[in-house]
């Protein structure tokens, strides 16, 4: 049988030194404990609300570059999709039916005019007279520069007659054989034979003047004519209403044999091999939106940037359509009408004081911020500037470092001091 063991036992007695340092220990701790207690009993009896730190999320205040953007929904739409329109009344013969694939060129409708048909045979018949009235003219204006010119030749020849007899005169004046005043007379009729001959000229070479004159009024009027009849034969060709673009149908606007007024739509054609993204932007980025910006299209496939290429100058409904350009090549698997995401990027500010974007700015109005000091949040006044999706620019009340409680403010009720419960 084994003896009990507790005679072996000895009761030591520690130093007094010894002692003495545990007992200062044990008091400090109970004092620090006080101290902790003291505060937080202070910091709570000084809050008006007491709310859980689980409900609430802080950010910290820190300098960086603060990129103003602006989240916006849109769709894809074609670049090119025209709508093709009736030029006159007429009956309308239809080639194709929506959705069909067509090429640039080809004949999508017929439109029967008989008005402009039968205006242009009209025009064609008066261009026709005027051309044969042109060689008429021709023939006549030759024939009254042939009478001028012969008119001019006849006095030409008499000029040189007259001369002639004065000079024989002249020969047997000297020695008294002819009588002075016949003399006189041959003088006289060369005289006149010039005049005649001078005038003769003159007229043929007005004649000359006046039947070109008459040719080139004929010809302005034939040129006006061919022009006229040009026009009319557009307007006929234009009844064969042809594929601008290579596309498919998008629309019909009307029913095959239906008649139809001028101006009227007729089909509209979409081009899917240049596509664009339609954004529908609040009205109060209008102000800072200008073409050339940036933007970042979220796609099933990926993200894609492009450049604000047009601006809506209306605003409807709230918003603004602004059109964006994609960068490069476009990306593949984009369909008409798809809706995506997209982030304006309106301005880049280097160097800035920001905080992490949250609710409070709009329930505080951007005037206020609940600053942490010793597990308080504090209502503090502040002035902000930009914002963009993610953050927002702290112009005045707040430095770096500063923690701010960006969401869940809403259950402070406004209070001056709030306790945050671990």
């Amino acid at each position: 049988m084994i003896p009990e063991p507790s005679r072996q036992d000895t009761t030591l007695t520690p130093p007094p030194a010894q002692r003495f340092k545990r007992r200062a220990l044990m008091i400090g701790a109970a004092a620090a404990l006080v101290a902790v207690s003291a505060t937080l009993y202070a910091a709570w009896n000084n809050s008006e609300h007491s709310v859980s730190a689980s409900r609430i999320r802080i950010a910290e205040v820190a300098r960086g570059t603060l990129v103003r953007d602006a989240a916006v929904n849109g769709r894809v739409v074609a670049a090119v999709s025209p709508t093709l329109y009736a030029t006159a009344p007429a009956t309308v013969n239809l080639k194709v039916a929506a959705g069909d694939t067509v090429k640039k060129g080809d004949v999508l409708a017929l439109l029967e005019s008989p008005d402009l048909t039968d205006a242009l045979k009209r025009e064609v018949s008066t261009w026709e007279q005027l051309k044969a009235e042109v060689a008429r003219q021709h023939i006549l204006s030759r024939k009254q520069k042939l009478l001028a010119q012969r008119e001019a030749d006849t006095a030409e020849i008499d000029r040189l007659s007259a001369q002639r007899t004065l000079e024989r005169y002249d020969s047997v004046g000297q020695i008294g054989i002819i009588a002075k005043i016949d003399y006189q007379k041959a003088k006289d009729a060369v005289n006149s034979a010039g005049i005649r001959a001078r005038h003769a000229r003159q007229a043929a070479a007005l004649e000359g003047d006046d039947v070109e004159l008459a040719i080139k009024t004929k010809t302005n009027e034939l040129e006006r004519q061919r022009l006229s009849m040009a026009n009319a034969q557009r307007r006929v060709d234009e009844l064969t209403v042809r594929a601008p673009v290579d596309g498919f149908i998008g629309t019909l606007n009307v029913q095959n044999r239906m008649v139809v007024a001028a101006n009227a739509p007729l089909m509209t054609l979409v081009d899917l091999s240049r596509l664009e993204v339609e954004l529908e932007v609040p009205e109060t980025y209008a102000g800072d939106m200008g073409l050339g910006m940036r933007a970042e299209i979220t796609l099933p496939s990926g993200r894609a940037t492009g450049t604000l290429s047009a601006l809506s100058p209306e605003v409807v409904k709230s918003q603004v359509l602004a059109r964006v350009r994609f960068d490069g090549a476009q990306p593949t698997g984009l369909r008409q009408s798809q809706r995506v995401s997209a982030r304006l990027l309106i301005e880049e500010k280097p160097d800035v004081l920001m905080v992490q974007r949250g609710p409070f700015v709009e329930n505080e109005g951007g005037r206020h911020a609940y600053v942490m000091h010793d597990g308080v949040a504090v209502r503090t006044p502040i002035r902000i500037g930009a914002t963009s999706i993610s953050a927002v620019e702290i112009i005045d009340g707040l430095k770096a470092g500063d923690k701010v409680v960006v969401s869940g403010t809403d259950a402070f009720d406004n209070a001056a001091r709030v306790s945050i419960n671990q």
